[in-house]
């Protein structure tokens, strides 16, 4: 190899994406911290160590940012979802694995913080609310009920059931006591015990209202 190729700079693409971790990975650091009012894109170029154009040629203001921060975190659970609950396995199995992973998700320090962002300042500054619910809970049902959905389809789940609204209501069985709980930081560090006991309630009660009748019945 010669030594123009071996010292060629990298892509410009991966240099942008280098560029688009950096300010993603302290943004997050930042509204953690801080919270939403109190950080500045000024803060976050300079925590990135990226130029103000850098950081607006990514995103246009600190509602996208922080979307994208949701969106992101919203499309690793779901993906590693994905793989945990495929359509190939009896609905009351894959909605545990499914139910654990999500209320995981749910309760993990850097999600709750999140959360509290947005209960905290939503009202001050709407487009972070509107950001967040677009990027995260209104991402998330809709993935829900596509799959709950398909469960119909394969007649595994009531045909007459309303996927989304049976999506809403998993979704509302699992943010139950212990959730609050640890939105309000009342709860500690949630045991795998606590987790399966909310998930498997959830589930029965799911399938109890939405699970297609058998045969004999």
């Amino acid at each position: 190899m010669s030594t123009a190729l071996a010292e060629a700079p990298p892509p410009v693409s991966r240099i942008l994406s280098r560029k688009r971790r950096a300010i993603l990975d302290a943004a997050a650091l930042l509204f953690c911290g801080q919270g939403y009012g109190a950080v500045s894109m000024d803060a976050v170029a300079k925590a990135a160590g990226v130029s103000k154009a850098t950081l607006y040629a990514h995103f246009t203001g600190k509602d996208a940012l922080f979307a994208e921060i949701v969106a992101e975190r919203l499309a690793q659970v779901r993906a590693e979802t994905e793989a945990q609950a495929p359509h190939d396995l009896p609905p009351a199995e894959a909605l545990r694995a499914m139910g654990r992973h999500w209320l995981r998700f749910m309760l993990a320090p850097r999600t709750l913080a999140i959360y509290r962002i947005v209960i905290g300042e939503g009202a001050r500054f709407p487009d972070l609310a509107r950001a967040f619910h677009a990027a995260g809970p209104n991402q998330g049902r809709a993935w829900l009920t596509g799959w709950i959905a398909e469960e119909v389809s394969r007649g595994r789940l009531r045909a007459d059931a309303d996927p989304r609204l049976a999506a809403e209501q998993m979704i509302g069985l699992l943010r139950g006591d212990l959730y609050l709980r640890s939105v309000l930081g009342l709860a500690g560090e949630p045991t795998e015990a606590e987790i399966a006991a909310v998930v498997d309630a959830a589930s029965d009660t799911f399938l109890r209202a939405f699970a297609a009748p058998s045969p004999a019945a």
